[in-house]
């Protein structure tokens, strides 16, 4: 047996409760597993609560159709922007469907602004259907082409969508049926990756999609603490996007939206955001690591943004109550920007302070835990929530490689807090152009 091995185990053996014992326990077992185990159990409490409570579910549905208005940002989709339109049209799915695609600068994207209006016969020959494409000559954000589509939508329901994403055919029925409930505010609907089988990065992103949408808010919204309401997958009732004044200026629209949808809740306590893992969506991950660390650069940076420069008032139990308030400190700062950068520090510290074979043996340690917790809770998953099990269990040969992939992105996301702290990186994002965050106040 390795010499760390025979040092922590004979001091467990000899003494368990000594204050030696536990000196090693805190040097060689990462100290952030007290800050992840604790969310990782609610969540499968919260998958536990949500697979009981289904069985009881009654399996009808009572005449509550609303009228639907689905806002399709497009960029440059091209062609793509087709399959999107036609799964939202082909939605089974009694109540009127409008489909808003507006193409933010479509000066430059001719080919999606054409593929859009292409469009237009095949939907409006089916029954409760319309499409009205927007073209934004200037282009101005995300968060722009989404208040202009408001504009022209009528439904009671608003849906926020990308324009390279796909749908279920059942969708439309999933997600609506919670407003039948008055004091739901939005819905959270469920994202697969839809290349998944494209390249290396994408199968681990499918995985890391399940456990981290899928999974994690099925579990989070099991006791009413959801933490984000997915920008390419946002369902919200029309009244409270007007009460709030739609979207916000600059980037990550999508967590901005949310927590301003919670900051009524402490004060007034009848809104509830929910999450439904059968309201499905597919969207294209990005298929290299050189993409996908480009992405996460932004997604991890938005967050610092977020929480230390706009958000930083959300931060109480006065304005988000506090169910939500401990959910955003431990879920959103401890674990998604503090741990981060404990988890650099504190490897940089096995390496400076213990001898390299010592420091390999410990982090070999660490990998078969999170392996081993990362395959006992993805079968427990699938059992529970996939409704494409043969697809999920596809992905059990690239298991072996999540924990190295959660330990890039983790060092990764210490990096791009960083540089949102220290640089503003949320000023340089492919969401909206310079001159339109830069007028931001913040």
């Amino acid at each position: 047996m390795p010499e760390p091995l025979i040092l922590i185990v004979s001091m467990v053996l000899e003494a368990p409760l000594s204050s030696g014992t536990w000196e090693i326990l805190l040097k060689f077992i990462p100290f952030v597993l007290f800050l992840e185990m604790p969310v990782y159990l609610l969540i499968l409490m919260g998958v536990l609560k949500h697979s009981l409570l289904r069985m009881d579910q009654v399996k009808w549905r009572e005449d509550y159709y609303p009228s639907v208005s689905c806002l399709v940002t497009c960029y440059s989709e091209g062609e793509d922007v087709k399959q999107t339109i036609r799964s939202l049209a082909r939605q089974i799915y009694p109540g009127m469907i409008q489909i808003i695609p507006i193409v933010d600068g479509a000066t430059a994207n001719k080919n999606t602004y054409a593929a859009a209006l292409s469009m237009e016969k095949e939907v409006w020959r089916l029954p409760k259907r319309e499409l009205k494409v927007i073209p934004k000559w200037q282009r101005g954000g995300r968060v722009s082409a989404l208040n202009t589509g408001m504009n022209f939508a009528y439904g009671e329901i608003v849906m926020s969508l990308d324009g390279d994403t796909s749908f279920d055919n059942d969708m439309v029925e999933k997600a609506t049926r919670h407003f039948r409930d008055p004091s739901i505010a939005a819905v959270s609907g469920c994202l697969r990756v839809r290349n998944y089988k494209k390249s290396l990065v994408t199968r681990l992103q499918a995985i890391e999609y399940f456990f981290s949408i899928q999974s994690a808010k099925t579990g989070l919204s099991a006791f009413g603490i959801i933490n984000n309401i997915s920008g390419a997958f946002g369902v919200f009732r029309r009244s409270v996007l007007e009460l709030i004044g739609g979207w916000d200026a600059g980037t990550a629209e999508d967590l901005d939206i949310t927590l301003r949808i919670k900051n009524y809740i402490g004060r007034y306590g009848k809104f509830k955001i929910v999450f439904d893992p059968e309201a499905m969506g597919f969207t294209d991950a990005p298929d290299t690591f050189k993409d996908f660390f480009k992405q996460r650069l932004r997604w991890d940076g938005d967050l610092s943004f977020l929480y230390f420069r706009k958000h930083w008032r959300s931060f109480s139990t006065r304005l988000i109550g506090v169910k939500n308030f401990v959910a955003l400190l431990w879920t959103g700062l401890l674990f998604q920007i503090v741990m981060p950068v404990v988890i650099v520090v504190y490897t940089a510290y096995l390496f400076i302070a213990y001898p390299l074979n010592f420091v390999l043996w410990i982090l070999i340690l660490v990998y078969v835990f999170y392996f081993i917790l990362t395959s006992v809770f993805f079968i427990i998953f699938v059992t529970l929530l996939s409704e494409r099990p043969g697809q999920d269990l596809s992905m059990i040969p690239w298991l072996p490689l999540m924990p190295l992939f959660a330990f890039a992105t983790r060092v990764y996301g210490a990096f791009a807090a960083s540089w949102e702290i220290f640089g503003r990186g949320h000023r340089d994002t492919n969401m909206a152009p310079w001159w339109v965050t830069k007028k931001s106040k913040f």
